[in-house]
């Protein structure tokens, strides 16, 4: 039965807070379509607009839901996201020399987007029962680390370097916060300084590329390094307080590729300027705190580590895309959270911002 004292615990600043980027995100859009005119598919303003509408349902549904469901269904979940990526490498959508859409007619979907959600949820249901102050031990690392090797390669054979090792990150970022034994800890780290430089040999040669654009995109600048060099181009531009909303000179000549999804940070720098910049990311810091907050505030260790788990993904893909806009970070294709076009990101994110919704009001129930 739905206890009433939950409408009374609503979270209604954590939503205030993703309904604005969302906002700015509707924005930004609106001004790349108006700026690509009859030359670009209007459409997906629209879309767009439906992606955020359906997410926010979603949301509030899983709102209704206590959130120890998912500690039930985590294996099923995870398996669920499996099944997606082995789908997608035998039937997905074959765009750009790689399969990473599965496409059901009246709209495609990308499952590695979805996965992370999928090793979210069973990571955070294993350490729930396995951490202790000691910290985590080898013998306790295997499931994990199984968990977690299982969709990176089956992501990087799409291939999707980035969003690969994205779950890494969120993996090994949850596994940190658990904690790990110091000697664990240390082997891990040596060993991941033996390995790292082996690792390249077994990179394809666009992914090398990617490596040597990342650290001189000028060495070619009108083929490789060319996103980075317009991006920075447009960030820089905008100089303190922007352009001007839809006044963009590198977003309404077509300079800035890819402006509606990966390099979006670099119109709103553009258009809003410094200024528009440190907004935007205070408002994600202001998410991501007030996130790890609900996290601190929940008594049951499910739902801190679950909630860790979803904080820790929309950080990295907040780092890892504002990085690559300004050439801090190899160009991977990670979208800006709430922000950057694209159904399957926005779903995600979505599901996450129920999730966290779902904990920080049952906090009473677990006093």
């Amino acid at each position: 039965m739905f206890d009433r004292r939950l409408l009374y615990s609503f979270d209604w600043g954590f939503l205030i807070i993703v309904f604005t980027l969302c906002f700015v995100g509707g924005l930004t859009l609106y001004s790349v379509v108006e700026a690509e005119g009859f030359l670009f598919n209007r459409n997906i303003y629209i879309k767009q607009l439906i992606w955020y509408g359906s997410g926010f349902v979603i949301a509030i549904i899983i709102f209704f839901f206590n959130y120890k469901l998912f500690d039930k269904l985590a294996y099923i979940i995870y398996g669920l996201s499996i099944i997606l990526l082995i789908c997608v490498l035998i039937f997905g959508k074959h765009v750009a020399g790689a399969r990473r859409w599965i496409d059901l007619g009246f709209f495609s979907f990308q499952p590695s987007e979805f996965a992370k959600i999928g090793l979210i949820i069973p990571l955070a249901k294993h350490y729930a029962k396995t951490s202790d102050s000691e910290g985590l031990t080898f013998s306790k690392l295997v499931k994990p680390l199984t968990l977690t090797l299982l969709p990176f390669f089956l992501i990087a054979r799409q291939p999707d370097l980035g969003t690969a090792m994205l779950l890494v990150l969120i993996a090994g970022s949850m596994t940190i916060f658990v904690k790990i034994e110091k000697k664990t800890f240390s082997v891990l780290v040596a060993a991941g300084a033996v390995i790292s430089p082996i690792i390249w040999f077994f990179l394809k040669d666009y992914q090398k590329l990617r490596v040597f654009t990342f650290l001189s995109p000028e060495r070619d600048p009108l083929g490789t390094g060319y996103h980075i060099i317009q991006s920075k181009i447009a960030i820089g531009s905008g100089m303190l307080a922007g352009k001007g909303f839809m006044e963009g000179k590198q977003n309404a000549l077509l300079f800035l590729p890819e402006h509606h999804t990966d390099f979006i940070f670099s119109v709103i720098a553009e258009e809003w300027g410094f200024i528009g910049s440190i907004a935007i990311l205070f408002l994600f810091l202001l998410l991501i705190f007030w996130g790890f907050n609900i996290a601190y505030s929940c008594r049951d260790s499910f739902g801190a580590i679950l909630c860790v788990g979803v904080i820790i993904m929309i950080t990295w893909q907040v780092v890892v895309n504002i990085g690559m806009t300004m050439g801090l970070m190899p160009v991977v294709g990670i979208p800006l959270p709430f922000i950057s076009y694209g159904g399957s990101s926005v779903l995600t994110v979505m599901i996450g911002v129920g999730i966290l919704l779902n904990v920080s009001m049952r906090g009473f129930m677990y006093e």
